[in-house]
């Protein structure tokens, strides 16, 4: 236990750095030949950020590729703290970065949902707690409001406890695998948040999350490399469209990390280390709302 500790801990560090910066296209070319300096940049600006408190509420679908019964509908509320920044983008005046980095916790259960009076479907309650690392680009509208629209990134640890007393031997089998433990998991989500004002901002945002029946670290981490690299070859591209076309870019950041996400996402539906062989995880489509106060 001791070993899966440090390990996790471990991992955490290294990899908070590279899903920030893997999503900041906002480097000079003078500062590409000196990008590891960059990561000694986000931990010591990490106290400079303002802090935030983040409050959703949203509808989610459960699914699991070879587990025959259906799942009923669910809710979920949501709390996320952690810090944000605002920087002027270099490639305009009117356009902003935006980055929030947090840790977060959730309840997603059909009780919730109001339950169902459906007795072959699986009820679940779920209890979810992680770290997120969340960029975009807003175009700004006066002193402190701005549209953003945003592509976030978590790792996270879930509990699934289930009631359902018809099940059959299969779904019976694979839901006793997650049943009373926590089980890791990751997840992508894209949306747009509005800058109210300068405390106060809206947002709606689709979360695709993926719980591993268990943790198969060599091929965790090797489909996580593959994902590192597709960001990294977007963000290149991404900064091309910046220069060019300024007023493009929020845009196209937006619609390539989401459909990156979301491709990765239906890729791992049927194997969780895609393109590893792996069991299937199970799937969360959350469509959530909520509003975000930064101090």
């Amino acid at each position: 236990m001791k070993l899966l500790g440090f390990t996790i801990t471990f991992l955490l560090m290294i990899i908070s750095p590279l899903y920030t910066n893997a999503q900041d296209s906002t480097k000079t070319d003078d500062e590409d030949w000196a990008w590891e300096w960059d990561y000694v940049d986000d931990w010591t600006d990490w106290w400079q950020k303002s802090p935030t408190i983040s409050l959703n509420y949203g509808f989610s679908n459960i699914s699991r590729e070879d587990v025959d019964s259906s799942f009923a509908n669910n809710s979920l509320i949501e709390l996320k703290l952690g810090y944000t920044t605002r920087k002027d983008s270099r490639y305009a005046d009117f356009i902003e970065k935006f980055n929030y980095n947090y840790a977060f916790l959730n309840y997603n259960s059909t009780n919730l949902a109001g339950g169902t009076e459906n007795t072959s479907e699986i009820e679940t309650k779920n209890w979810q707690f992680g770290l997120g690392w969340s960029s975009g680009y807003g175009y700004k509208i006066g002193t402190d409001a701005a549209i953003t629209p945003y592509y976030s990134s978590t790792l996270s640890f879930t509990e699934i406890d289930y009631q359902n007393d018809s099940l059959n031997t299969n779904d019976e089998d694979i839901m006793d695998r997650y049943y009373g433990t926590f089980r890791f998991g990751s997840s992508s989500e894209f949306g747009v948040r509005g800058q109210v004002t300068k405390l106060l901002i809206v947002e709606a945002g689709y979360e695709t999350a993926a719980v591993f029946e268990g943790w198969l670290f060599w091929k965790w981490a090797g489909s996580a490399v593959i994902e590192l690299a597709a960001n990294g070859v977007l963000d290149v591209f991404i900064k091309e469209v910046f220069k060019s076309s300024p007023a493009a870019g929020p845009i196209v950041f937006f619609v390539l990390k989401g459909a990156l996400g979301y491709g990765l996402y239906e890729l791992r539906k049927g194997e969780m280390n895609w393109p590893f062989p792996s069991a299937p995880p199970i799937a969360m489509d959350n469509l959530k709302f909520g509003m975000t106060f930064t101090f």
